[in-house]
């Protein structure tokens, strides 16, 4: 069997889209790609993921809207500087934000 790559971004972390203008907070990840074949190709060519890398869910939000985003470990980066997001189901997932390190905390049994 082989060996599943391991995540670099954690539950709670805070990160933003290295190609389009959004950020938000990972609250699930999945080892390899676990969506649609639609899905994935309609992502243009030129910008489409590998599948054999993380893919993390994301309370996501731009300048105009909240909702849920699927990324890959290669479109994420670290949101910087490090600041709570306004999504609506935040608290669903989370108990809080920890301004020190830039991060929120998993509510209780729902962390991997």
């Amino acid at each position: 069997m082989p060996k599943l790559p391991e995540a670099r971004f954690s539950i709670g972390q805070v990160v933003k889209h290295r190609l389009f203008p959004f950020r938000g907070v990972i609250f699930d990840v999945d080892p390899v790609f676990n969506n649609t074949e639609e899905w994935y190709n309609s992502i243009p060519p030129e910008v489409r993921p590998r599948k054999d890398q993380p893919f993390y869910h994301l309370l996501a939000e731009n300048d105009e809207t909240e909702y849920v985003a699927y990324v890959s470990e290669q479109n994420l980066l670290v949101d910087e500087p490090p600041a709570p997001v306004r999504h609506p189901q935040v608290r669903e997932y989370f108990e809080g934000y920890d301004q020190k390190h830039g991060c929120y905390k998993p509510r209780g049994g729902l962390a991997h």
